[in-house]
């Protein structure tokens, strides 16, 4: 069964110095602000299209290799992973680096990493952004 998922922003003013506020509305876990500087300076406690692309490609990227792991019979015990999406004001997004660490018993370095390439190719979220070249550290704990 297909699902949807929705957010919102509502956005006050230019650019520059407006502001918003983005609502996850499916979920209901609440209301971030987002700017213009937390884009493309500090942070400064608020949000980014960008910090929310991270988030949502490091727990799809977790979620698609847990499946493939444990389809292959050594699933994960913990695996911690990091989106770090760059933008480049001017430019947008110039790219994705993906570090995954993974504690998976009776697998060994090259069964993980071929396991976390596959994951990374397969992510429905890594091919929602194929346009954007995203690279990839794993490592077996």
């Amino acid at each position: 069964m297909a699902t949807t998922r929705t957010a919102h922003t509502a956005w006050a003013g230019e650019l520059l110095n407006g502001s918003g506020v983005v609502s996850f509305d499916s979920s209901g876990i609440g209301d971030f602000p987002v700017s213009w500087p937390s884009r493309a300076e500090q942070a400064n406690g608020k949000t980014s299209p960008e910090e929310l692309i991270a988030g949502a490609h490091s727990s799809c990227y977790s979620m698609a290799l847990s499946h493939g792991l444990t389809g292959a019979g050594t699933p994960p015990n913990r695996l911690d992973t990091k989106a770090e999406v760059t933008f480049q004001p001017g430019e947008g997004i110039t790219g994705i680096h993906l570090t995954v660490r993974g504690e998976v018993p009776g697998l060994d370095e090259a069964g993980f990493l071929a396991a976390a390439e596959d994951a990374k190719k397969n992510c429905p979220v890594s091919q929602a952004l194929s346009g954007t070249t995203i690279t990839l550290t794993a490592e077996l704990a």
